[in-house]
């Protein structure tokens, strides 16, 4: 399911699939796309880059379109892979950083950027 909140730049999008469950946060307000892996019990953050990552009215658009009509081809799909690297827990400088909401997600998690 995916919840655009307009008023707070964010959009949540939560994907229950078994061990391959996660949520994930697009914080436009703070620039960070955050996703917690339930069955790595880990967060995986990543600077959003214009030239990859949708505006927030774009996301909306590419959902509904998505939603009525089941198979569309878009240029805009949004497919990331993330890496193993180094870990790091959130300290007080990251979370300023990634804002509350990516916190509320991510606290007490190893954090992969």
């Amino acid at each position: 399911t995916m919840t655009i909140h307009n008023d707070k730049q964010i959009v949540e999008v939560h994907v229950r699939s078994g061990i391959y469950s996660s949520d994930t946060i697009f914080d436009y307000s703070k620039g960070y796309i955050a996703t917690r892996l339930f069955s790595r019990k880990a967060c995986f953050i990543l600077k959003i880059s214009k030239s990859y990552i949708p505006e927030l009215q774009e996301i909306g658009r590419l959902a509904f379109e998505r939603k009525t009509m089941k198979s569309i081809y878009s240029p805009n799909n949004v497919w990331v892979e993330f890496q193993s690297g180094h870990s790091l827990f959130g300290n007080i400088k990251n979370w300023f950083r990634y804002g509350e909401h990516i916190k509320q997600l991510c606290s007490g998690l190893p954090l992969y950027q």
